[in-house]
């Protein structure tokens, strides 16, 4: 399957995820950029309120792609003690990398969300939407934050997965929604015609669209 660009992605995704329309307990959560526009047809067509979710992984200094955690909208942080104890990181350490990731947390706040508060989450069905799962880390990092908010439901739901990440989900949250999982999967962007960059731009006018439709 090959998805003409996100907007297209969101509507094959939203078509899955038909159970959870017209319900007042629904949240739909972006993971941004990518995520923004495809979310957006999903919250559109399950007329349901549209957030960002926005998560920043903590690197091991020197070894950045390794995640010792993450922070999360809503002042959470999540630690992963199966890193930080082994290579015996310290307090400062991790304090250090999140006071630099908070920064740009705050950031794309300011810019996505202004003055609005982040959503209320807790007894809620929440829906995390992004473009696609490779390895599935900054997801990963995402549901462990949610998780920290008490939802009563988390749904991860994207358009296109590689077919490991997806089943490896299915085990870690309470469904898992992948509207194709091709078996020479190769990349998210492969599965797209028009992979170009979401702009901060671009995410602050659907939130806005999103927030006339349910308002």
């Amino acid at each position: 399957m090959l998805f003409a660009d996100r907007r297209e992605a969101g509507r094959v995704l939203a078509g899955l995820l038909t159970k959870y329309a017209d319900r007042h307990d629904v949240l739909v959560l972006a993971l941004p950029r990518g995520g923004v526009p495809v979310a957006f047809e999903v919250a559109h067509a399950l007329k349901a309120p549209l957030d960002v979710f926005i998560v920043r992984k903590l690197g091991v200094p020197g070894h950045d792609e390794l995640a010792m955690g993450a922070i999360a909208t809503g002042g959470v942080r999540v630690v992963n003690e199966d890193v930080v104890v082994p290579l015996a990181l310290s307090d400062r350490v991790i304090d250090a990398v999140a006071a630099r990731e908070e920064k740009e947390l705050e950031r794309r706040e300011r810019i996505y969300r202004g003055a609005r508060p982040p959503p209320e989450v807790r007894d809620r069905t929440v829906i995390l939407v992004d473009d696609g799962l490779a390895t599935g880390s900054t997801m990963r990092a995402a549901v462990a934050a949610l998780r920290k908010q008490r939802p009563a439901r988390i749904v991860v739901a994207v358009p296109v997965a590689a077919p490991e990440t997806c089943e490896e989900f299915k085990s870690e949250v309470d469904e898992t929604v992948c509207a194709a999982t091709p078996r020479m999967f190769n990349g998210v962007g492969r599965w797209y015609e028009d992979f170009s960059q979401t702009s901060d731009d671009e995410v602050h006018e659907l939130l806005a669209q999103a927030r006339s439709y349910v308002s």
